[in-house]
């Protein structure tokens, strides 16, 4: 049917098109708080790694064998977006728990070294790294709860619908949320049921959306007025 061919494009391309919405606030806003210029790094990265990711799937069948794996590139969006969120939770004026907050990119740069040097390559070409998406989401996901855990134990904190960390951090806590088994079992599930995981996947394109509708109402309330 064509409505089915309509939706499954739509779905195979989420993952750029949801960039264009906080792309949109960045062009209309261009200056930005230095902290939420991390933020502004993350869309743009990801869009223009997720347009590669798209077109290299699409196109796999013109592309040269040694070209036409996109893992690689998930496993790259995975660093950069650990990286990138992690130093804006860092930078976030909230100095409770600040060490343990410092000690979270170490554990993450170690499992990369380990896993990386003796279990699996960076660059496989059958498959991105469940454990690395994973942990990426699993570590993010201890920074949302330090954060509201900060904002609720701190009476001078309060949070209002025109806080930009807020809407950043919500939406980060519900991508992170409803993806970190998604990624933990997504390689097993290609395996026992393709067309499973193929579905699933949908789910976290549509989570993908709500992190950058939320991402683009944080940008919007943090631009320079």
């Amino acid at each position: 049917m064509v409505t089915d061919k309509i939706l499954a494009l739509v779905f195979d391309w989420a993952e750029v098109w949801a960039l264009l919405i906080p792309s949109a606030i960045l062009v209309r806003f261009r200056k930005q708080p230095p902290l939420y210029n991390l933020i502004a790094a993350y869309v743009w990265l990801s869009l223009a790694i997720n347009l590669v990711i798209d077109l290299t799937w699409k196109l796999r069948t013109l592309l040269p064998p040694h070209l036409n794996s996109n893992n690689y590139l998930y496993n790259t969006h995975s660093v950069v977006t650990f990286v990138l969120f992690s130093t804006f939770f860092l930078k976030l004026n909230q100095p409770f728990l600040q060490t343990f907050k410092k000690v979270i990119p170490v554990i993450f740069l170690a499992f990369l070294g380990i896993n990386f040097s003796f279990f699996e390559s960076f660059f496989d070409y059958w498959k991105f790294s469940s454990r690395l998406l994973a942990i990426e989401a699993g570590l993010l996901l201890v920074y949302c709860l330090l954060y509201y855990f900060y904002k609720v134990k701190d009476e001078n904190e309060m949070l209002h619908k025109h806080q930009p960390d807020f809407w950043i951090v919500t939406g980060l806590g519900i991508y992170v949320a409803v993806n970190f088994f998604i990624f933990l079992l997504y390689n097993e599930l290609t395996v026992l049921t393709s067309q499973f995981a193929v579905q699933i996947w949908n789910v976290h394109n549509i989570s993908y959306v709500v992190l950058n509708l939320f991402l683009a109402r944080g940008l919007y309330e943090s631009r320079c007025k």
